[in-house]
């Protein structure tokens, strides 16, 4: 069945799907495309661009990245003229320098996760790598990772788990189970947002362009993973603690109301490098790699070990896997 599956995998990375349109009302006005002041206008009644834009204050950059395209549809040149006026506001604002990649997939590569539950011990490191590695708010202490304790008598059941446990860990009669953005290969959270403001890449990671985001929150509902995360305010970070490696679809400072999740830490992962969380746990819990490398400890672990996904019955085919030694 694994086989079976990365065969699917490898179908799919090749040759694309076909995304045939549902039947029902909703999905059709989720699916019918519409420009981004169509949107504004649709969603906050052209108050936001009257708001963002207002005011003899409002320099050309601002102006110009506020009016800029959406940055899958953008060229090359109008990424790397958007990049330029990001970084020139960041060192104008602090003094500092920012680095802010817009790498692209790297040719053959799916990029998957797989969770080794009976390794896991509820440290919660990796959460605290994801927080720092991805500039996550720290005043609402959003966290992208979701550690989940659970009771061995319950069995896997998140209605009765705790991620919010503040004991010594691990706890007797009890284990854990990691979740986050799962990067489905059939992704509910791109098909109901109305301007296109998320995707999925050619190396699997489903992201997030953050200036063409209209803050709906279509997505988060739409997510049956809870992977997905709102800022209900500007977010802060620290000057000293912001991570000034970034990319322009991963970890680069966010706004106010804007959704934004994990992205296998794009930044990292598209560097050759393990997302921040597989790099910070412990107990050698995570694994992260190339789906399409028959040779990688990935491969190895789905065509080996006894694995399963979370709710396989949805048809989302989540690209994060767990299983037990």
């Amino acid at each position: 069945m694994i086989i079976d599956s990365l065969k699917k995998l490898q179908n799919i990375f090749n040759n694309g799907i076909e995304h045939k349109p549902s039947s029902d009302g909703i999905s059709q006005v989720f699916e019918k495309k519409v420009d981004r002041r169509s949107s504004l206008k649709a969603l906050v009644g052209g108050a936001l661009a009257t708001t963002a834009l207002s005011g003899a204050g409002c320099s050309d950059n601002k102006w110009q990245e506020y009016f800029k395209g959406n940055y899958k549809l953008m060229t090359d040149d109008e990424r790397h003229q958007s990049i330029v006026r990001l970084t020139e506001s960041y060192t104008k604002r602090t003094g500092n320098k920012v680095n802010i990649s817009d790498k692209k997939a790297i040719p053959g590569t799916l990029f998957g996760y797989a969770f080794n539950v009976s390794k896991c011990q509820g440290y919660g490191d990796c959460i605290s790598a994801c927080v720092e590695e991805n500039n996550q708010d720290r005043d609402t202490e959003m966290q992208y990772i979701r550690i989940h304790e659970m009771d061995k008598s319950n069995g896997i059941n998140f209605e009765l788990s705790d991620d919010t446990f503040t004991h010594e860990v691990p706890a007797e009669g009890h284990f854990y189970i990691g979740t986050q953005c799962f990067h489905c290969e059939n992704p509910p959270c791109v098909k109901v947002c109305p301007v296109e403001a998320t995707w999925q890449e050619d190396d699997g990671i489903v992201v997030i362009d953050y200036d063409w985001c209209v803050g709906c929150r279509y997505c988060l509902a739409a997510c049956p993973y809870d992977g997905r995360r709102f800022n209900w305010k500007q977010p802060s970070v620290p000057e000293p603690e912001v991570n000034k490696e970034q990319h322009y679809l991963g970890n680069r400072l966010r706004k106010k109301g804007v959704m934004e999740k994990c992205t296998f830490c794009v930044q990292r992962s598209r560097e050759g490098k393990n997302p921040a969380c597989v790099e910070a746990c412990p107990t050698g819990a995570r694994t992260f790699g190339n789906l399409l490398d028959p040779n990688s400890e990935l491969r190895y672990i789905l065509e080996n070990k006894k694995v399963f996904r979370l709710k396989e019955d949805l048809g989302t085919e989540p690209k994060f896997w767990y299983y037990m030694d």
